[in-house]
């Protein structure tokens, strides 16, 4: 798509833990990422998030574009992390997302009230931000309300493949679902000291806890969207390796490394290839083992 033109706040969080070399999405009641000092990741690219969830600003001569709105409570944090930067919140003129829960999409409705931001969201997760992430296939019909978002409306609806233009900056909608039906994977190209380097923003290739890959009646093309986002996400070149969630792409031990090294640590190809096939090999056990037990 060519673009030419609030708030809960205590938190269900989506934790990450590391068992037995694997990703497992779960749920758990705790308190937010720690507060991380707002950052230049490469050229016109700008990190505004905190230690858990990932935000990134992208500064143009025409206005800015933010990824992703974080926890409904976290807009004024990302306020401060845009101004402490040197730039203008109320310059954010497109607001995107990686996908459509709580933690990613919650502060989206208050972001567009405060900013005029124009909201661009993936056709199949149209329908989950403006229900608050209630039409959401897996946690819709939960009973915990942290879940749950303010609505808000789509300005704009992506396909895949779509490029979202500000200034001189292009950005490239992927279609990686699974996670969600309208999860998104970011790319772009940014210039540092002469040089263009690839940028990929994985949205989420990770399964939530007690999701079924098989026969699911409310998603039931699932485990052939989460192959297709394996293939999308093997055949896109990365240099810069970044995500929905910091420990995706070892945030803040990189965070730690940028003052220490010439080359910036966020510049991680092989990091990237690892993450990807490590997911792939998630997705595959957990796949097997259904299966296993439905056939048995």
């Amino acid at each position: 798509m060519n673009q030419n033109k609030s708030f809960l706040p205590g938190i269900t969080l989506l934790i990450f833990y590391l068992i037995s070399g694997c990703f497992i999405c779960a749920q758990a009641s705790v308190d937010h990422g720690k507060p991380l000092a707002p950052f230049r990741i490469a050229g016109n690219l700008y990190f505004v998030g905190d230690t858990y969830v990932a935000s990134y600003l992208i500064a143009t001569e025409k206005g800015n574009i933010l990824i992703n709105s974080d926890y409904p409570g976290d807009a004024p944090m990302i306020r401060n992390n845009i101004e402490r930067l040197g730039f203008s919140y109320n310059d954010t003129k497109i607001l995107l997302i990686s996908h459509a829960h709580v933690d990613h999409a919650g502060g989206s409705a208050r972001i567009k009230a405060e900013t005029g931001a124009q909201y661009l969201v993936m056709a199949e997760d149209v329908p989950v931000v403006e229900s608050g992430g209630k039409a959401d296939f897996y946690f819709g019909n939960s009973t915990d309300p942290e879940l749950f978002y303010p609505p808000a409306k789509a300005d704009g609806i992506l396909h895949d493949g779509d490029e979202v233009k500000l200034g001189n900056t292009v950005l490239v909608a992927h279609l990686t679902p699974g996670h969600t039906k309208g999860c998104i994977t970011w790319t772009m190209t940014v210039k540092e000291e002469g040089k263009n380097y690839n940028v990929v923003i994985v949205g989420s290739p990770f399964i939530n806890q007690g999701c079924k890959l098989v026969q699911n009646s409310a998603y039931p093309q699932i485990s052939e969207d989460y192959r297709r986002t394996f293939q999308v996400l093997k055949s896109l070149p990365c240099d810069i390796f970044l995500g929905a969630h910091g420990v995706y792409f070892d945030l803040e031990k990189k965070y730690a490394a940028m003052d220490k090294s010439k080359i910036s640590p966020f510049i991680d190809p092989l990091g990237y290839k690892k993450f990807v096939a490590m997911a792939e090999q998630d997705f595959a056990r957990e796949f097997a083992g259904q299966m296993v037990k439905i056939q048995g």
